[in-house]
This record gives structure tokens, sequence and C-alpha cells, in this order.
């Protein structure tokens, strides 16, 4: 592939699943600034009204469901690809982080923060890119998270499953970079966002305004992982590459 170069996303057809996350409405948002035509898919039916009503004349079509009904994820690419007649871009952006310690007692829970992490994006992706590779262009991107490279603690089960999301991404861009479709893993640092409302915050957390901006760029550009905010690509190598008996006495790492 040739150099990563931004494209102007005007008249881009968009499918955003997840979409009123508080990272995702804002991509929505600049993609509509830069006049993309969306269809937006979330669990959230009143918030999805919300968000449908304020980007009115750039959204071509809204659809609410669980994305733990697997076999609805076609379903809700199909309406997409019929209301704005092809995908040009699509991110999934759903995610849920789930209290740790639950996991551990709860295997029902456990597998919930699987399927909602990892399972229901598989779900979007595959009919997704089918249809870019049968058409030879487009672009996916799924946020996943710094949380998937290094298991810690206090959040293993949720990234367990965000790695397994980063593994599959990189199949399918090996898969479909001969097709012309770029794949780019959005890997999120901490936000402050709802999902993140009781962490306490530092420096590090991101806002979702410049996120959601930075995630659109990221996709433009065709880059394969971009960490977001940029802070963590610096600080991810050290953590990755730290040798677990290290890794395990320092608190702030391996701490719950």
């Amino acid at each position: 592939m040739g150099a990563e170069v931004e494209m102007a996303p005007a008249g881009r057809r968009v499918l955003i699943v997840g979409a009123t996350s508080a990272i995702a409405s804002e991509a929505a948002r600049e993609y509509a600034r830069r006049g993309a035509r969306l269809f937006l898919v979330a669990r959230d039916a009143r918030a999805l009204a919300a968000l449908a009503d304020e980007l009115a004349p750039h959204v071509a079509g809204a659809r609410s469901g669980d994305f733990l009904d697997h076999a609805a994820a076609g379903a809700h690419v199909a309406a997409a690809i019929d209301a704005l007649g092809a995908l040009d871009v699509a991110l999934v952006a759903h995610g849920w982080l789930p209290d740790q310690p639950a996991t551990e007692r709860d295997p029902a829970l456990a597998m919930r923060a699987i399927d909602v992490n990892f399972l229901s994006a598989v779900a979007f992706l595959i009919p997704i890119a089918n249809h870019m590779e049968a058409r030879g262009a487009g672009r996916i991107a799924v946020m996943t998270s710094v949380a998937g490279e290094r298991g810690r603690p206090r959040n293993y089960t949720y990234g367990a499953a965000k790695r397994a999301t980063s593994t599959y991404l990189e199949g399918l861009r090996s898969r479909l970079w001969r097709a012309g479709v770029r794949v780019t893993d959005l890997r999120l640092g901490p936000v402050d966002t709802p999902m993140t409302a009781d962490h306490p915050k530092n420096a590090l957390f991101g806002a979702p305004g410049p996120v959601g901006r930075a995630c659109v760029a990221a996709i433009e550009r065709g880059r394969r992982v971009a960490y977001l905010p940029r802070v963590w690509r610096a600080i991810m190598p050290a953590v990755r590459w730290l040798p677990e008996p290290l890794f395990q006495r320092f608190a702030f790492l391996s701490g719950r």
C-alpha cells in the first residue's frame, strides 16, 4: 500500500455502530461536519433518536437493538447498505467495561463482557468486511483498548476481550488489503466518559471530543493502529515489554 494520506470524506457513506457512546457520537459529529452521510446503530433507542435529530441533515437512517443478538447484526448492516447505497466507512465503537471482581465471581458476567466487547463486534465485522471486499474499497475501524496489551488485575476480563478484537483486526487487515480495504485498530487509552465515571481521573485521561475527532483522522489516513490519546503510543511499549516479575512489583501497573 502507499503512504498513509488523509482523504477528503465529503460525501462519505458512514456506518457507526455504538453511535451513542461519548466518543462515537463525537466521531459522528465530525463526519457530519465534513459532509458525510451517516447510518447510526446503537443500543439506547432514546439517545439514538436524539443524536439522529441533532445530525438530521446528514442521517440516512438509524436502528436500535440488542448487540448480544448476533443474528441481528447482519440485518443492521444490510439496512445501512440499503439506506446509503454502499459503505465507504464502518466504525464499530460499542463496548462495556465491567466490574473486574464481579467477573471473577460470576461466569455469566465474564461471558457477557467477552460477548459485548469481542463477539458482538465480530458479528458486525463479518458482513461489513464481505461487503467492502466485494466492492474493492472501504475503511473499517474498531475501538479497542490499551487494556488489551497487558493483562492487569484491575481489568483483565475486559482486556482479554479487547486483545481478541485486536488480533481479529490484524488478521482481517491482512486478508483485505489486496482488495483495497483498510482496517484501523483504534487503540484507546482512558477517556473521561460515562463508562469510566467511577474511575479516579488523572492527566492521562483524554476527552471525548478530541479523541472522537482523532478517530476520524486516523480512519481517513488509513492508519493500521492508532493510539488515542497519542501519549499512549509512547507509554505502551514500556508497559508491553516490561518483564512480568517487574511488572507485578509495580502497584500502579498490577494493583487492583
